[in-house]
C-alpha cells in the first residue's frame, strides 16, 4: 500500500510558474475578445435599405466607425416593428450604452454624406474612431518580449547543461555522454553470469574489493591501483566483465565508449574528459569504463597529414592528464577494454595509469564447458546433452560464439517443429555458424560437381595419411555460404606449433588442388582459399617464426606496431628474394608431397569420391571403411571445425 501512495504522490502534478504565465495571458486574451465582440449581431443591411428606414423615420442615428463601417441605431418605437424584431442584439455582458441594430459598409463616405444632406437627415450623422489600446500595446512590446525569451532559454541551456545531462543541444556538446550506474539503477549482470576467465574474473574482483575495503590494502602502506586495462580478442567478454563490475561494486559507475569523446567540434573530446572525471570525483568512490579506448588512444604522431592540431591527440592528452597529472584522482578507478592494444600509446599504457593489464585470452575446452552451462539456462535442453561434447565440438570459439550456437541451436529446432534442443541441432548451428547458409539449390553442372567432389576427397585422403594433420570429421559437398565444399576437421588447440605440424597442415590443404591434378590433370580457381591459407602459413614460417634455414633466426614482425606506419620493408631487396623464393620452395614441396601421396592411392581417391557424389556427405566412418584405421588416430573427441574450402571466387 505504501508504494501505491508514494506513487499516486509522484503521479500529482507539480506547481510551475508557467502556470501563473498561461492564466494571465488566458485572461489577457479573454478580455480582448469580449471587449471587441460583447454581442451578436450579424443584421447587415445595403444601403438602399438604410436610406429607406431613413425616410420612414425609424432610424435615431447613424455612426460611422473608423470611415469604414456604418452601425445603425433604431429608435424605440422602430424596434417595436414586425420588421424589425430580430435587430435587437444579444449580449453577453450587460451594456451601460445602446448597442446598435444594423451594421454596412461605407462606400465613398463624401458620397455618403451628400446623400444624407440631400434627404434632410444629416442631423442624425456622426463619425467614431475606435482604437483598440491594448491590442496595440500588445503588437508593440511582442517583439522585446521574444526577445527576452529566447535570452531567457538561452541563459538557462547553458547555467542548466550539467544536471540536464549531454543531450542534444549545442551548449551541452563539452558534456559527458557517460551513463551513470550506481544503487539506484538495477544491473543484473553479475560474476556468477561471468564463465570461465577465471584469471582475470579474480583481477577484477579485487578492484571490487578496493573499493569496499580500501583500509584492508591501505594499511600496509600500499596503494589502490589506478586503472586496468583489459586486452584480447573480439567476443571473448571484456565488456561482460565490467558489466559485473557495475553489478557488484555499488559504487557510481561511468559507463562510455570512446568513440562517444570524438565529435567534429575543436576541443570537445578534452571538455567531455575534463567533464567525466570532474563528476567521478564528486561520486567517489566510483570507477569509470570506457570501452573501445583504441578510439581515442592510438599512439600520437602517427598521423602525420591530419595537421598539428589534432582533436583526437588533444582528447588523449586531456585523459593522460587526468588519469595520472598533478590533480589528485582519490578512490577513482579506470577500467578499459581493447582489441587493440598494440596501437596504444606508450604513456597510456604505462604504470601509474593503467597499473594492470588483464589479458581476457579465447576459453579453453574446460572453459566453454562453463560458458555452455550459462547460455544453455534459458534453453529447453533435450536429456542427457553432453556439454562435454559441445565443448570439445567449438576449438577457438569466443564467449560470443558459443551464445551464437546456443541462440543458433534453438532456432533451428524451433523450425524443425522439436520440443527440446537436442545434439544434433548444435552440429548444425557450428555448421551454419562456420560454414554459412546451406544451398542444397544451387545450379551446379555435374562436371563441377565431380570436381568438387574429387577436390575434397583429396584434402580428406591426404589429411588421413599425414601424421599431424587435423583429424577428419566430415567432408560435404554441399554448398555453404561461398563455399562449394567443405572438409571439416577436429584441430588440436596446441601452445606451440613445430614446423613438421605446419609443413603437413600446408600439404593436407594443397590436397584439393593435387586430387584435381592426379585425377584431371588439371588445375581450377577452386583452391583460393586453400592457397591463400598456405601463404599465409609459409610466410610466417619465414618472416615471423624464424623456421626457415636459408633466413635463419629471424623475425621481421614487430609486436608493437611501428612497422605498419612505415614506408620501407626492414630487410634489404637481396633478402625479399631469399623470403620470397624460399615461401614459393616451401609451397611447391608441399604441393608435390600431396600429389606423390595421391598417386601412391589414387583407386581408394576416386572410390572415396564416388562415394561422396551418391551420399554428398561423409564422415570419418566412411573413410575407416576404405583405408582402415587410421595409423596415427589419437584419443580425440569429434569435432567440427572448417579447413579447405572450395570458393567460387575467381581470380
Amino acid at each position: 500500500m505504501t508504494n501505491e501512495n508514494n506513487n499516486s504522490k509522484d503521479k500529482k502534478p507539480k506547481f510551475s510558474p508557467y502556470w501563473i504565465y498561461g492564466i494571465l495571458i488566458a485572461i489577457f486574451i479573454g478580455f480582448q475578445v469580449f471587449s471587441g465582440a460583447n454581442y451578436q449581431n450579424d443584421q447587415s443591411i445595403t444601403p438602399s435599405e438604410f436610406f429607406k428606414y431613413v425616410e420612414e423615420g425609424d432610424v435615431e442615428k447613424v455612426v460611422v466607425v473608423n470611415r469604414k463601417i456604418a452601425t445603425v441605431y433604431l429608435t424605440k418605437e422602430a424596434e417595436a416593428k414586425d420588421a424589425h424584431k430580430n435587430s435587437i442584439p444579444q449580449t453577453f455582458l450587460p451594456s451601460a450604452t445602446k448597442l446598435p441594430n444594423y451594421k454596412f459598409e461605407v462606400g465613398n463616405l463624401e458620397n455618403f454624406e451628400n446623400d444624407l444632406k440631400a434627404i434632410g437627415k444629416y442631423n442624425i450623422y456622426s463619425l467614431k474612431t475606435d482604437e483598440n489600446y491594448w491590442g496595440d500595446f500588445l503588437i508593440g512590446i511582442l517583439p522585446f518580449i521574444l526577445l527576452i525569451g529566447v535570452w531567457f532559454f538561452i541563459m538557462r541551456r547553458m547555467s542548466g547543461g550539467a544536471t540536464g545531462g549531454a543531450g542534444g543541444q549545442i551548449f551541452n556538446i563539452g558534456k559527458s555522454k557517460a551513463k551513470l550506474f550506481d544503487q539506484n539503477t538495477k544491473v543484473k549482470t553479475t560474476f556468477k553470469d561471468v564463465a570461465g576467465l577465471e584469471g582475470a574474473k579474480e583481477e577484477v574482483q579485487e578492484i571490487v574489493d578496493f573499493l569496499k575495503f580500501p583500509e584492508k590494502y591501505t594499511t600496509l602502506g600500499g596503494k589502490i591501483p589506478k586503472g586496468a586495462l583489459l586486452v584480447g580478442p573480439p567476443g571473448t567478454g571484456k565488456t561482460l566483465l565490467a558489466k559485473a563490475v557495475a553489478g557488484e561494486a555499488k559504487v557510481p559507475f561511468f559507463s562510455l565508449s570512446g568513440s562517444d569523446f570524438v565529435e567534429m567540434f575543436v576541443g570537445v573530446g578534452a571538455s567531455r574528459v575534463r567533464d567525466l572525471f570532474k563528476q567521478a570525483k564528486e561520486k567517489s568512490p566510483s570507477i569509470i569504463f570506457i570501452d573501445e579506448i583504441d578510439a581515442i588512444g592510438r599512439a600520437r604522431g602517427k598521423n602525420a597529414m591530419s595537421g598539428s592540431n589534432d582533436e583526437r591527440e588533444n582528447t588523449l592528452n586531456q585523459l593522460l592528464t587526468e588519469m595520472d597529472g598533478f590533480g589528485t584522482n582519490t578512490n577513482v578507478i579506470v577500467l578499459a577494454a581493447t582489441n587493440r592494444a598494440d596501437i596504444l600509446d606508450k604513456a597510456l599504457m604505462r604504470a601509474g595509469r593503467f597499473d594492470r593489464q588483464i589479458y581476457v585470452d579465447l576459453p579453453d575446452v574446460r572453459e566453454r564447458k562453463e560458458i555452455f552451462e550459462v547460455h544453455l539456462r534459458p534453453l529447453k535442453k533435450a536429456e542427457g546433452l553432453d556439454l562435454d561434447f559441445l565443448s570439445k565440438q567449438t576449438p577457438g570459439f569466443s564467449g560470443a560464439d558459443i551464445a551464437n550456437v546456443c541462440n543458433e541451436a534453438a532456432l533451428i529446432a524451433a523450425r524443425n517443429g522439436k520440443k527440446a534442443v537436442d545434439k544434433q541441432d548444435f552440429l548444425d548451428a557450428v555448421d551454419r555458424i562456420i560454414g554459412g547458409l546451406e544451398k542444397k539449390n544451387k545450379i551446379i553442372t555435374p562436371s563441377e560437381k565431380r570436381a568438387v567432389a574429387f577436390h575434397e576427397a583429396g584434402h580428406a585422403v591426404v589429411s588421413w595419411m599425414l601424421e599431424h594433420a587435423a583429424p577428419l570429421v566430415k567432408v560435404t559437398i554441399v554448398p555453404r555460404g561461398r563455399s562449394l565444399g567443405a572438409a571439416w576437421y577436429l584441430p588440436e588447440e596446441r601452445l606451440i606449433v613445430r614446423p613438421e605440424q605446419m609443413l603437413d597442415e600446408m600439404c593436407a590443404a594443397l590436397g584439393g588442388r593435387a586430387a584435381e591434378k592426379v585425377i584431371f590433370d588439371k588445375i581450377s580457381t577452386g583452391a583460393l582459399s586453400d592457397l591463400e591459407k598456405v601463404t599465409k602459413q609459409a610466410r610466417a614460417m619465414v618472416t615471423v617464426y624464424g623456421l626457415s634455414d636459408k633466413v635463419g633466426n629471424l623475425t621481421y614482425y614487430d609486436s608493437s606496431g611501428q612497422s605498419e606506419y612505415g614506408f620501407s620493408k626492414p630487410y634489404s631487396e637481396q633478402t625479399a628474394e631469399i623470403i620470397d623464393k624460399e615461401i614459393s620452395d616451401i609451397i611447391e614441396k608441399q604441393y608435390q608431397r600431396a600429389v606423390d601421396l595421391l598417386e601412391e592411392h589414387k583407386d581408394k581417391l576416386t572410390e572415396l569420391a564416388e562415394v561422396l557424389l551418391e551420399k554428398e556427405v561423409i564422415f570419418k566412418d566412411n573413410l575407416e571403411k576404405i583405408f582402415g584405421k587410421r595409423a596415427f588416430e589419437k584419443e580425440e573427441p569429434e569435432v567440427s571445425k572448417p579447413a579447405e574450402d572450395i570458393d567460387k571466387k575467381q581470380e
